[in-house]
């Protein structure tokens, strides 16, 4: 095997590709900012007992693990930044007040999540802890379609459902709580004779709720026929007004989808969640929703919501950037030359100088314009190429 090859799924990032993921992630760094959300950098591996708290079996299998040479502890590579930054608030921050943060970096999965996903993603997103109303997990929506506008994407699906549905609906039966996780796995592949099959024992009510959600999704008037078919217990309207308060907040900003059976991230998620889909992609392009009780593994128990993304991901489906006007500059120490170059930089200008014996080859610049010396050899001026 060439000594150069990269493991499957892993590949480098070129020049261009490079810029666009890092003007990309300068313009949502930026952005959360003026929401007020501070920036925190975790590290990329920590004791693995610590990266599993609160995390589902899904991240589980998604992370790399190793064994610490010092201590002769199980580490892992991060698969992904929320129970890292969860942790940050709940154990290091430790304030009494509505705390905002956000992130960037590189995450690692075991195996790709699809078919031409890299298993290096780099993931960007924000967080909200310490308040449990609707209004935080508003902000966190409008943040993440802030998020695709700034990449220049006008069209955006919103799919939204909601954890705290299935577990109100099998609260009352015992059988039904037992069987939550094949519920959940059966709900999300929208296995209807599986469902059926399963709960052939329960209770009638149970039983009819859970074999109706595979069939409510569709666009926002789901939420009245979901009124019609679901028993009204507290927490199934709870979650159907907050649906509804949701997607009438993103009207207008996106189009907007209601998928009842949509339970990704269920052993992660603890209400209200989200899926932003663009064109071009099959997968969601960004994912949030609420996560109340990551932080209680830590030692604190917070309300917190928020979303994530993949930068590399976005990026693939956005056109190539224009190559920028720069200028050409002779290899000199001359001090007006020098002088001249650093003026230029100053305001700006991108100026390349020619190593003696070599032309410029590159994939993000075009030189336009040449510095050369003027004919009274004593100052240096520009001069546009053809």
């Amino acid at each position: 095997m060439p000594n150069w090859l990269l493991p499957e799924n892993i590949a480098d990032v070129l020049p261009s590709e490079a810029r666009k993921i890092e003007e990309l992630r300068r313009l949502m760094l930026d952005n959360f900012r003026l929401y007020g959300y501070e920036l925190v950098m975790p590290p990329l591996l920590e004791y693995l007992e610590s990266l599993m708290t609160g995390a589902g079996k899904d991240t589980d299998l998604r992370t790399f693990k190793l064994v610490d040479q010092l201590s002769g502890r199980m580490l892992g590579l991060r698969a992904d930044m929320t129970t890292q930054v969860a942790r940050i608030d709940a154990h290091l921050l430790n304030r009494a007040t509505v705390t905002r943060l956000c992130y960037a970096g590189s995450v690692l999965h075991t195996r790709p999540s699809g078919l031409h996903s890299t298993r290096e993603p780099l993931q960007i997103g924000a967080e909200i802890y310490g308040h449990a109303g609707l209004e935080a997990d508003a902000e966190i929506q409008e943040l993440a379609l802030a998020s695709l506008a700034l990449a220049g994407f006008d069209s955006v699906r919103l799919d939204l459902s909601h954890v705290g549905l299935l577990r109100a609906i099998i609260a009352q039966d015992a059988n039904a709580v037992r069987d939550e996780a094949a519920l959940y796995s059966l709900l999300r592949a929208k296995d209807a004779p599986g469902l059926r099959a399963l709960t052939a024992g329960y209770d009638a009510v149970t039983r009819d709720a859970l074999l109706a959600l595979p069939n409510l999704y569709g666009d926002i008037d789901v939420l009245a026929r979901a009124r019609e078919v679901l028993p009204p217990l507290p927490g199934v309207l709870k979650a159907l007004a907050e649906l509804a308060a949701l997607a009438g907040s993103a009207l207008g900003r996106a189009e907007v989808a209601i998928d009842l059976a949509d339970l990704r991230g269920y052993q992660y998620e603890s209400g209200a969640m989200f899926a932003l889909y663009v064109p071009g992609l099959p997968n969601a392009v960004a994912r949030g929703g609420r996560y109340d009780h990551v932080g209680e593994a830590f030692g604190r128990a917070r309300p917190a919501t928020g979303f994530s993304l993949d930068l590399r991901e976005l990026a693939r489906l956005l056109p190539t950037a224009e190559r920028k006007h720069s200028i050409r500059a002779p290899w000199g120490s001359a001090p007006e030359l020098k002088e001249k170059i650093a003026e230029l930089r100053k305001a700006g200008e991108v100026v390349i100088q020619s190593m003696p014996g070599h032309s410029n080859e590159q994939d993000e610049f075009e030189c336009d314009r040449v510095l050369v010396l003027a004919d009274n050899g004593s100052s240096w001026i520009l001069k546009n190429l053809g």
